[in-house]
C-alpha cells in the first residue's frame, strides 16, 4: 500500500469548516511531481497532462461512509481506478485527495499518497488507487 501523507493545510481547513467530508465532491488527481507538505490547493501540485483516458482534475472519489463511533470519526471513500485507453498515461508516482467543490479557497488538498516508484500506466491497463475500505481513508479522534 502506498504511503498516505496528508498536506498541513487540511488541518487548519478542518478547524474553519472548509471541508464538509460527507457531502463535497472529493477527486484524485495524479503529479509525477512531490507533492510537499506545505502545499495547499489544487494549483500548487504539477498535475500530468490530460490524454488517453486521464482528465485533467482526475477522478471522483465516491463517498462511502463518514461517522464517528466512540469519539472517533472515519472516513472511507470507494477506490479510484483510472484506467490508460487510445495510449499511455504520463508517467506518475503521487495520487492527490483534493476537495473539488470548495472554491474558498480554490480546491483545498487533502492528502497525497506516495507509491515509492514512478508509475507507467499503458493503453488498456488500469491502476487503482487504495482508499482502504476496511481502516477508512483516515480517522479523527
Amino acid at each position: 500500500m502506498a504511503a498516505y501523507n496528508k498536506f498541513n493545510q487540511f488541518v487548519q481547513d478542518l478547524a474553519t469548516k472548509v471541508h464538509n467530508l460527507n457531502s463535497d465532491t472529493l477527486k484524485i488527481a495524479l503529479t509525477n511531481t512531490a507533492p510537499a507538505a506545505t502545499n495547499a490547493i489544487l494549483s500548487d501540485i504539477t498535475e500530468i497532462g490530460a490524454g488517453n483516458g486521464y482528465t485533467t482534475g482526475g477522478l471522483t472519489a465516491t463517498f462511502s461512509s463518514g461517522a464517528q463511533t466512540s469519539g472517533t470519526y472515519k472516513l472511507v471513500l470507494a477506490d479510484v481506478t483510472f484506467t490508460a485507453s487510445g495510449g499511455s498515461f504520463n508517467t506518475f508516482r503521487y495520487a492527490v485527495l483534493y476537495n473539488a467543490t470548495q472554491t474558498t479557497p480554490n480546491k483545498p488538498l487533502i492528502c497525497w499518497f506516495d507509491y515509492g516508484a514512478a508509475v507507467t500506466l499503458t493503453s488498456g491497463n488500469s491502476f487503482t488507487v487504495d482508499l482502504d475500505q476496511a481502516n477508512g481513508l483516515f480517522t479523527l479522534g
